[in-house]
């Protein structure tokens, strides 16, 4: 009888009976057809109850490892294969312009284009397309939905498809969660220092926007709680793990204490986690501590490809009628095709494998970075996809300094864009982002900019 391995893997119990399914599965120590214990003896080899192994099975069987059958039990599929092209069938890019973007947080291109390629053709040959071409029902298609559940389970969050709301991309959703959980007037609480994709949708559905106080950590609990007593916000958007701009990663203790505010207040949370999956160690998502007031965001945008533009929302059951109205007002529906090509790269493990080439080719960018630009204060992750500089006083503001970056081709965003109190926080900031191009156009790069910000003022006066 089948008996897992726990201890090597993280996160819920039936999530770790699960990854230890698969690992069993992908080392041949289970071969396709395998007869698994049932749930009562699993149940009782493990130490949980039936329901969790249940959902361990379930959970397995989204991607595509086991298949249940009624009277016989559950039976291993084998492993599935992640699409990976030839070699040849990739063409060389072709450069059409000398100007390197650093202004845009993304995944690399060189790294997700050839999955994508491979995706594409296995879904032009697949009988599922003419289902996709299709309109979908409110929400999304089942499948579609459980592959987005599948996707946030392995990022921490424990989740039901039937909780889960597609959107056209994590931007859509910001919108969809803004509309849907507050009205025009009200107060919406970010981070003081947050991209700025956030004040605009806020401030375009007339709502109020005040930012937060910050310290290393990220939002600080002191500044939201005074900010709660002195008047009720509708809403409050986090960034808990690799913020955006300053990197900043909370403890689980601050993620409590976030979740506790928000109890204390009765207030809705919108847990911003595109980035989570870079975090160097494994953390709780904000989600986890409040989850029946939290609205859990995540896409394939930064991990996987930038323009599959497909959001995943979970959201308790009663907010759900407010969010799938709000999608279908907004765009009537998400793209059938762009959620089975979603689908198709988390259900098959390609979607993990590309996260993962891409966390780790964000390591070998910020050591880079550490060498080329260490003398200069900066705030980062070893695995984050930008920087965020402090440049040398001499220069007024990051706003300055990338009006000089973009007469040499270099696209970079200056720090005031980021300050939602519309300060001075920020002023003296540049956020870099480090993914675009090959490693060695990077290296170039970030050299160039070493030398830009030391520029003496006679030149750049």
């Amino acid at each position: 009888m089948w008996s897992p391995d726990l201890d090597k893997y993280e996160g819920a119990i039936y999530a770790r009976i699960a990854d230890a399914l698969e690992s069993d599965i992908r080392a041949e120590r289970l071969l396709p057809g395998t007869r698994l214990p049932t749930l009562k003896e699993l149940a009782a080899t493990v130490g949980v109850t039936p329901g969790t192994v249940n959902r361990a099975y379930e959970l397995a069987q989204r991607r595509g490892l086991v298949e249940g059958e009624v009277g016989r039990g559950t039976f291993v599929l084998g492993a599935p294969v992640p699409a990976e092209p030839a070699a040849a069938d990739v063409p060389v890019p072709v450069a059409t312009s000398d100007v390197i973007d650093l202004s845009i947080v993304k995944p690399n291109l060189e790294i997700q284009e050839p999955y994508v390629r491979a995706t594409l053709g296995e879904l032009a040959r697949s009988q599922i397309l003419t289902d996709m071409l299709d309109y979908t029902p409110d929400g999304g298609h089942l499948l579609h939905r459980q592959a987005g559940a599948t996707w946030m389970e392995l990022g921490g969050v424990p989740a039901n498809a039937e909780q889960v709301v597609l959107t056209a991309g994590a931007q859509h959703g910001l919108w969809v969660a803004v509309n849907a959980l507050s009205n025009p007037g009200d107060l919406v609480l970010c981070e003081s220092l947050c991209y700025p994709g956030v004040a605009s949708v806020i401030q375009s559905l007339g709502r109020r926007i005040a930012g937060v106080h910050m310290d290393a950590e990220g939002m600080r609990p002191d500044h939201l709680r005074e900010l709660c007593q002195r008047e009720r916000p509708a809403l409050v958007i986090c960034i808990a793990t690799c913020q955006n701009p300053t990197t900043a990663i909370m403890s689980v203790g601050r993620r409590k204490e976030i979740a506790q505010i928000a109890r204390d207040f009765d207030i809705a949370l919108l847990d911003d986690d595109l980035y989570g999956f870079l975090a160097p160690s494994s953390v709780p998502p904000l989600a986890t501590f409040a989850p029946e007031r939290t609205v859990y965001l995540t896409s394939l945008s930064k991990s996987v490809a930038s323009t599959i533009r497909l959001g995943y929302m979970h959201c308790p059951p009663e907010w759900l009628p407010r969010m799938t109205s709000n999608v279908r007002t907004s765009i009537w529906m998400v793209s059938p095709l762009a959620a089975q090509i979603a689908t198709t790269l988390i259900g098959n493990g390609t979607a993990a494998i590309m996260a993962g080439k891409q966390k780790e080719e964000a390591r070998h960018r910020q050591a880079m970075a550490r060498e080329i630009l260490g003398q200069h204060e900066f705030l980062s992750q070893p695995t984050a996809f930008h920087i965020w500089l402090k440049l040398p006083p001499r220069w007024s503001s990051g706003e300055h300094f990338s009006a000089l970056a973009r007469s040499h081709r270099l696209l970079i965003a200056g720090g005031d864009s980021f300050a939602v109190n519309r300060d001075d926080e920020g002023r003296q900031h540049v956020r870099i982002t480090l993914m675009a191009s090959t490693r060695e156009r990077m290296r170039f790069v970030l050299t160039k900019l070493a030398g830009l910000i030391d520029t003496p003022e006679s030149v750049w006066l």
